[in-house]
């Protein structure tokens, strides 16, 4: 515990100046969180079977350009274009005939990399992008997040009783997952009812951030889905008693998707 404490002050110390200043500080941190997130998934995926090294750094290169192609028009567009996309998919499909051998690198590999590059991928360029437009509501995704995941461990320690999907993760309840929501909502929804928006329908908020919540959890449950069918605990030991980048970043991924649908 005393180790999870020191890394997680450690990390807020890294983070909160970098998101305040913003800008070209704050793109560049993101980049190399992609580019550490996609390897993190890579590693685990080579867990199984080692994937050939050119779809790798092919992939790692298509999730920096994927992260850094901004929108001109801020506030208005959050669509890829459609050339980014074919983009991706050519450059990670057409190694499939170049290595011509399936148990080198086939479609299931190169699926699992556009998946991969899709996912963080687009999490992390709206992340660059909601911060350009107005820091309070990236803080807002964090507080959900961050309040959820607190409050779900504590109300599971204290008086979880009934598993909520014990075949992928062994101590989630449910207990903790109505905990994680309600204390979710509430920090999440005044958070963003006194620095971003008053005028807001209270009731819309709500409805909004409790789905926030809940989305925030199920996709911890999909990344955890990844660790338990390649035989993996965390997806790194980068950060000691936090496990990796997509250990800490898992709900917020899914988070920072949902907002893109309930409130753009």
């Amino acid at each position: 515990m005393k180790q999870r404490t020191i890394t997680a002050l450690l990390i807020l110390l890294i983070c909160i100046p970098i998101l305040v200043i913003g800008g070209t500080l704050f793109n560049l941190f993101v980049v190399l969180i992609s580019i550490l997130g996609l390897k993190e998934m890579i590693d685990v995926r080579d867990h199984k079977s080692q994937l050939p090294i050119v779809p790798k750094l092919i992939a790692l290169g298509t999730i920096t350009y994927l992260v850094v192609n901004i929108s001109p028009n801020m506030g208005a567009i959050y669509l890829l274009d459609y050339r980014t996309i074919a983009f991706v998919m050519l450059l990670l499909l057409l190694p499939i005939i170049v290595y011509h051998d399936s148990r080198v690198y086939n479609i299931n590999d190169a699926f699992f990399l556009i998946g991969s590059v899709f996912l963080l991928g687009i999490s992390l360029n709206l992340l660059i992008m909601l911060r350009t437009e107005n820091v309070m509501i990236v803080i807002y995704l964090f507080v959900i997040t961050v309040m959820t995941d607190t409050w779900a461990l504590i109300a599971g320690k204290l008086v979880g009783k009934y598993k909520l999907l014990e075949s992928i993760s062994p101590k989630k309840t449910w207990e903790g997952l109505i905990s994680g929501t309600i204390f979710g909502v509430l920090f999440g929804a005044v958070f963003y009812y006194i620095t971003i928006d008053n005028n807001i329908n209270v009731l819309t908020l709500i409805l909004g951030t409790t789905l926030l919540s809940l989305i925030g959890q199920l996709g911890d449950l999909v990344l955890s889905s990844i660790k338990r069918l390649y035989n993996k605990k965390d997806f790194s030991n980068l950060m000691p008693g936090h496990g990796g980048i997509l250990d800490r970043l898992d709900s917020f991924i899914f988070v920072a998707l949902g907002y893109l649908f309930l409130f753009l």
